[in-house]
């Protein structure tokens, strides 16, 4: 694991208070690292979701839609800065802050991935302790924006990801804690459709055993507690997706 220094190991000792359930993605193929940095994040509040491969990185981004991305550049399957110029590219995405990663430490490298759109760019060998206030930093930069995400409302549906509240119409629904961030995937983009392996990497996540059918137990349940109209419509072949607009 030589892209850490010895200051990785004091990084956890001093605990801060990160931004309130903010999610980092960290899609690096170095798993030893992606460890250290989960734990450390976790440490400072955030939650955490990892990809080992480019590809896989920007299909959880794409349906996850994060606070914030720690990116390397020398992924499998697909680079880091391809991921880069396809996160920039898309409507839903082109706004989550992007923390570069890497071991390519050239000014033209860093010139690279500035201009694809990195909100900043750590090189390897690096202190944990520093990434997370380079974290913090780029948060502070863009929090009116951040604020302004953590409440979504579509259609009279309403989530509030800081008090972790789900609303109908203005009244309350009681959510598990899976059925809340299914609820947000699907609520964050009306009218994508989203497969049953992406909502089980945005409700569920990396870890856990559990069959793509599991989610059709959740979007049933969900679909009860929403009641009527029927927000979210099945997509044969495909999953899920939640109404653009009401039915005719």
């Amino acid at each position: 694991m030589g892209g850490l220094t010895l200051t990785t190991t004091v990084a956890a000792a001093t605990t801060t208070t990160g931004t309130p359930r903010s999610r980092v993605l960290v899609i690096e193929d170095e798993r030893g690292l992606t460890e250290v940095l989960s734990y450390n994040l976790q440490r400072e509040g955030y939650e955490t979701v990892v990809a080992h491969d480019g590809q896989e990185g920007l299909r959880k981004a794409q349906a996850m839609l994060p606070d914030l991305i720690i990116l390397d550049l020398m992924l499998p399957v697909m680079s880091g800065l391809d991921v880069c110029r396809e996160l920039r590219a898309g409507e839903r995405t082109r706004e989550i802050p992007i923390i570069i990663l890497t071991a390519k430490a050239e000014e033209t490298d860093q010139l690279v991935g500035f201009s694809m759109g990195a909100d900043d760019y750590v090189t390897k060998p690096f202190s944990v302790k520093v990434l997370l206030q380079r974290i913090k930093a780029v948060q502070r930069r863009l929090e009116g924006t951040a604020e302004a995400s953590d409440v979504i409302e579509h259609m009279g549906v309403r989530i509030d990801r800081v008090r972790h509240r789900a609303l109908v119409e203005n009244k309350e629904i009681d959510l598990t804690p899976t059925e809340f961030r299914l609820l947000e995937c699907l609520l964050r983009q009306p009218g994508r459709a989203f497969t049953r392996a992406q909502l089980l990497d945005a409700a569920i996540g990396d870890g856990a055993i559990v069959l793509e059918r599991t989610i059709d137990v959740h979007i049933k349940t969900l679909r009860r507690k929403l009641g009527v109209p029927d927000f979210i419509e099945t997509v044969r072949g495909v999953g899920y997706r939640f109404r653009e607009n009401l039915p005719a």
